[in-house]
């Protein structure tokens, strides 16, 4: 008589796979809002700003940073949970500290001038403008990727590119129909503030790809105090290198002046202020938490999907013109952001196929 036959082993739980997928989205959904929400509230507040007498373009550059301190009791308290010993961290060499702080220190010098050639657009350029000629971050941040995290380009982010690219240059020709309507010193301050935002745009790419490189070679402990600790101490570097260029440029003598010219009143100056820095650091939050979750191009991916939102606020909002150009631009910028999220929608379903012939076999 012939003995039984083993019993078939167990299919991977289900359940566990699950409910960790249905976790996975539900932390990406709240950095998506943290993204959303905190640059839109924090590009309208820079505009209401200078729309009402604000002239300090250092001091709104470093209310990008400078709200880092509301984050420390969340690191204090995820850090005794997080950072328990594990056998992936025991058998892994951590890197030096050495190398820990020249990250921290490159990237917030780095994003200090971002923040600062932000700011310059942002004065110079109409809201409108400024948001729609920020999307060509993620052009930027895809061949940053390309090269730096071996992200592949598939049609589908290759047609985003080249729409978000067009969608540019429909801005510098519009840019350049305005220009011909106005005086020598309003074209002078169009070209900076068009110049200024899209080199902004290039390092702040860059920046992501450069972020998620140290998460992937460098930073492998995968915890969300690493990602406290990368926005905190970059944050703190940022606004050191913002500091300090405050006081040698000597404007910080004025801020007193510009404070009491503020059209609102000295409170909501403060106020306004306050809510910028705490809204960058919402955003801030976000991003690197989408970095973390799925790349630098996916976190850019996000932070773009705002931006043509944004123009939209700026004509209900403060009134602003909004030519055929720039409807035109708005929706190709649009149209490119849409092609990528379907990709990363033909990605994430391939990725279930794979898992569900797992379990058949």
């Amino acid at each position: 008589m012939s003995s039984p036959s083993p019993p078939p082993s167990p299919p991977p739980n289900d359940h566990v796979l699950r409910t960790t997928k249905k976790n996975w989205w539900l932390r990406m959904v709240s950095h998506t809002l943290c993204v959303l929400v905190g640059q839109t509230t924090a590009t309208l507040l820079g505009r209401l700003y200078y729309n009402k007498g604000g002239k300090s373009i250092w001091l709104t550059s470093l209310a990008e940073t400078i709200g880092f301190p509301i984050l420390v009791p969340f690191y204090l308290y995820f850090k005794p949970i997080t950072d328990r010993p594990s056998t992936a961290s025991n058998t892994s060499n951590p890197p030096s500290v050495m190398i820990i702080s020249a990250i921290y220190i490159s990237l917030g010098a780095l994003q200090s001038v971002t923040s600062i050639l932000y700011s310059v657009g942002l004065f110079y350029l109409p809201l409108s403008t400024f948001s729609l000629i920020c999307t060509t971050q993620l052009a930027f941040n895809a061949f940053f990727a390309f090269f730096l995290n071996a992200q592949k380009l598939t049609p589908l982010i290759i047609n985003s590119l080249v729409l978000l690219t067009i969608s540019t240059v429909l801005l510098v020709l519009e840019s350049d129909s305005e220009e011909t309507q106005a005086g020598v010193s309003r074209k002078r301050n169009l070209k900076l503030g068009f110049a200024c935002t899209l080199v902004a745009s290039v390092l702040y790419s860059l920046g992501l790809s450069l972020t998620q490189l140290s998460f992937q070679k460098v930073l492998k402990g995968e915890t969300f105090t690493m990602v406290l600790n990368m926005i905190i101490y970059q944050s703190l570097v940022a606004s050191t290198v913002t500091i300090i260029a405050l006081f040698v440029s000597g404007q910080w003598h004025n801020l007193h002046v510009d404070m009491a010219s503020f059209g609102l009143g000295k409170i909501m100056y403060i106020v306004i202020m306050v809510c910028i820095a705490i809204s960058w650091q919402i955003a801030t939050i976000g991003g690197v938490g989408l970095i973390f979750e799925v790349s630098s191009l996916f976190s850019n991916v996000i932070n773009t999907l705002a931006l043509p939102i944004i123009p939209i606020l700026a004509v209900i909002i403060f009134h602003e013109k909004m030519n055929g150009m720039k409807v035109i631009a708005t929706v190709l910028a649009i149209w490119g952001f849409a092609s990528y999220v379907y990709q990363h929608y033909l990605d994430d379903h391939g990725n279930d196929l794979v898992v569900d012939e797992g379990f058949e076999t």
